[in-house]
């Protein structure tokens, strides 16, 4: 793998001041201020402008300014009108549209596809400031109020939908965003490399429709379109084969030729055989030859036309893009869309260390825009006193979206700049106190891990490190980690350093001393992680780890908590009715939960969200995690509003409004012997619960996450099993910002 041009190597558009704006505009008054006539670039984003790197359009916005673009912002436009997107005029080089931090479809509906009442990302938390499918309207919105302008599209969304995926909330399978959105090219993951080469290379007036080079890009071109004639299209089926498959012809067989038509051939002639001289060549040469020749092949996934209409193919494709994730190996796809195609460049490379430094260490104004004036916006208040410490997540939980957008590969900032960024909170944040929120990332304990060997991290194609068992190859030192943690609470003024990202438990039961270190110094009296699960069925299709895991990391738990005398609990989050679970699975949950005094307050259903493997089982009822044919193995789907609920129910069996439907439940799988009054029973037999009744499940009661956090002195925990959680990161788990993103999911 060829390393990559550094971010910040370029030279820059424009000669740099030194004066950054203080904040990037969002009218035409501001752009007079600045002293500017036009925008280079404009960013069109469907949340609210906040200024600090957790916000992907404050991000990619600063990058652009830092290498000399003028760059302005249209947040939360009326997209019922071309007007708004007319307020800052036609951008020299491109509009650059997402709909924001998170998929607009989950920001906007529960997984029981309901309207949420609220948006973290608009001020007040206002609802309905964006439409469906946001990155697609505000797409066509743009072309529509410039039509000669560039429209590159990006952001968690259209990472998400960049080839045919399934929809949950239409149910079905829909098209690339790329053909819908009429965009110029789409970037996928973390954006940064092709963002800033794609922005110089039109800068210096290369043609947007004809770069086709950069990793991490999609576009459309002609059906069977190759970047050169070295270049060789493969089928899908010769990486992972979906059921039965034609025999391909053997291409050294010689075969005699068909008598030639033009009257001219010889029919009764012998073959012409052309003999070739046999190279004799060194492994290396042989090695650096089949690398060539891998670099210059394209995979061809079974169409829109095919996977729309076939489960099996769906969930085949599914597979092959998550087998072509890893930067180090991975191929190009192509995916066939009508008569034209969708092309899928490689995943980018990471960022190196000083890059991400460079990325956090820009001039953010670290606050809303000042046209918000005092209103609230519940994911600033969230995550202004955390602090962003790497990126990506090699768990590959096949429920969560991190690996997808950010892949497997951990990103990580220095320990100066982190240890900076904490001074300015301190020193410019509002409202500072003396409490760090968080110091993590989409996972808290991943920091500067990583293979042992680049060699072997650049030739795997594992799709979890971590499961079924952690990679012998993979480095669990949490050394680095414990240092930073001690440098940052060492810092004057601050007073608590807490970790409220997602924790990776598994991975922490193999450095007792960070636990220790987490325990004794780092937990506000709760600490949620996420099992999802006690039973294997369900925790296979999840790929995570057994119970054992979690009993070890509670005996370390509860053993320094004791040593440092302090009162502390651990908050489990589960997940109801996801793939592979049955009505058996959710009772023994249910079970587990009782027997351990775990009584939630607030659950989750699944939510299928687009190109996640659990959402492959979900919609093809099948296993992507092996080899996907006809006949492999079925994956039994909680689908039905009924089912959903009871496993819903299941999670809170001490809820008087949930006995009639697991009473019914437990009845009809023969467990009547979990129906009645005693310690040892799920619900009781009375058809409606009794004041009396109530009030000795009250008195049994334990404490609940909402009232532990408030004992605590903490914001409400959001109990359940929330794949997708409204606000960004860093501030609960697995709330993480990528420069175009919140990160989907948990650890």
């Amino acid at each position: 793998m060829n390393s990559p041009k550094n971010l910040f190597s370029y030279p820059a558009h424009r000669p740099f001041n030194g004066k950054p704006a203080p904040f990037l505009p969002m009218s035409r008054a501001e752009m007079e201020a600045l002293g500017w006539d036009s925008c280079d670039v404009i960013l069109v984003t469907g949340d609210a402008y906040i200024d600090h790197p957790s916000f992907g359009m404050a991000l990619i916005g600063r990058l652009l300014e830092a290498q000399g673009f003028r760059v302005g912002i249209i947040a939360q436009p009326d997209w019922l009108s071309v007007d708004a997107f007319r307020t800052l005029g036609k951008p020299n080089l491109y509009f650059g549209v997402t709909a924001g931090n998170m998929d607009s479809m989950v920001n906007r509906y529960t997984a029981d596809r309901k309207i949420r009442s609220d948006d973290a990302y608009t001020p007040n938390a206002e609802p309905n400031k964006r439409p469906d499918r946001a990155l697609v309207v505000y797409a066509q919105r743009a072309r529509e109020a410039y039509p000669d302008a560039n429209v590159v599209i990006g952001s968690i969304e259209a990472s998400l939908r960049r080839i045919a995926h399934y929809d949950y909330w239409s149910d079905k399978v829909r098209r690339s965003v790329l053909p819908d959105s009429k965009a110029d090219i789409l970037l996928f993951g973390n954006a940064e490399r092709a963002l800033v080469e794609l922005t110089h290379r039109v800068a210096a007036g290369e043609s947007i429709k004809e770069i086709r080079d950069l990793r991490g890009t999609a576009f459309m071109v002609p059906r069977g379109w190759l970047p050169g004639e070295d270049w060789a299209e493969a089928n899908s089926t010769r990486v992972d084969t979906p059921g039965r498959v034609e025999v391909h012809a053997d291409p050294y067989e010689m075969k005699t030729k068909e008598p030639s038509s033009c009257g001219t051939g010889d029919a009764t002639a012998a073959p012409v055989v052309v003999e070739k001289p046999i190279l004799i060549l060194s492994r290396e040469e042989r090695q650096a030859a089949q690398r060539e020749q891998r670099n210059k092949t394209v995979i061809r996934i079974p169409g829109y036309e095919q996977v729309k209409d076939d489960p099996v193919l769906y969930a085949h494709a599914s597979r092959v893009l998550h087998l072509e994730s890893n930067p180090g190996n991975a191929r190009a796809l192509v995916q066939a869309h009508g008569e034209r195609d969708v092309w899928l460049n490689p995943p980018p490379l990471p960022l190196a260390m000083d890059e991400m430094d460079g990325v956090y260490d820009m001039n953010y104004a670290r606050a809303p825009h000042p046209s918000y004036g005092k209103a609230k916006i519940p994911a600033w208040d969230m995550i202004r006193f955390s602090v962003n410490i790497m990126r990506g997540c090699f768990g590959g939980c096949t429920f969560c979206s991190i690996t997808e957008h950010e892949g497997r590969i951990i990103q990580s900032r220095s320990e100066p700049s982190i240890l900076r960024e904490i001074e300015l909170i301190r020193d410019k944040t509002k409202g500072f106190t003396g409490t760090i929120s968080d110091l993590g990332g989409p996972t808290a304990n991943m920091y500067r891990l990583a293979c042992k060997e680049k060699t072997i991290e650049e030739s795997c194609r594992r799709l979890s490190c971590v499961y079924p068992t952690i990679c012998s190859n993979l480095g669990t030192d949490h050394s680095k980690l414990i240092s930073l943690y001690r440098k940052a609470r060492a810092i004057p003024g601050v007073k608590k350093i807490l970790i409220s990202s997602g924790l990776r438990y598994d991975l922490a039961v193999r450095s007792p001393e960070y636990v220790k270190e987490l325990v004794t110094h780092h937990v506000g009296g709760l600490l949620k992680i996420a099992p999802e699960h006690s039973e294997e069925g369900p925790l296979s299709k999840m790929m995570k780890p057994g119970m054992g895991a979690y009993d070890r990391f509670k005996e370390l738990f509860d053993k320094y908590s004791k040593e440092a005398g302090k009162e502390q609990y651990l908050i489990p989050y589960f997940i109801a009715a996801h793939p592979g679970t049955t009505d058996e699975d959710m009772l023994n949950l249910a079970l587990w939960l009782k027997k351990n005094n775990f009584r939630l307050d607030q659950v989750q259903t699944f939510m299928p969200t687009p190109m996640a493997m659990a959402t492959t089982m979900y919609h093809s009822r099948k296993n992507p995690l092996r080899k996907v044919g006809a006949d492999s193995e079925a994956v039994e789907t909680p689908r039905s509003g009924k089912v959903r609920k009871l496993h819903k129910a299941f999670l809170r069996y001490h809820d008087p409004d949930n006995w009639e439907i697991i009473r019914e439940a437990l009845q009809r799988m023969g467990r009547s012997d979990l129906i009645g009054s005693g310690e040892r029973h799920l619900v009781p037999r009375h058809a409606a619960p009794t004041p009396g009744l109530i009030a000795l499940e009250r008195r049994r009661e334990t404490p609940s996450p909402e009232k532990l956090a408030k004992k605590f002195g903490q914001n409400k925990p959001r109990a359940g099993a929330a794949v997708i959680r409204t606000p960004p990161r860093p501030a609960s788990p697995a709330r993480k910002t990528t420069p175009v993103a919140v990160r989907s999911g948990r650890k």
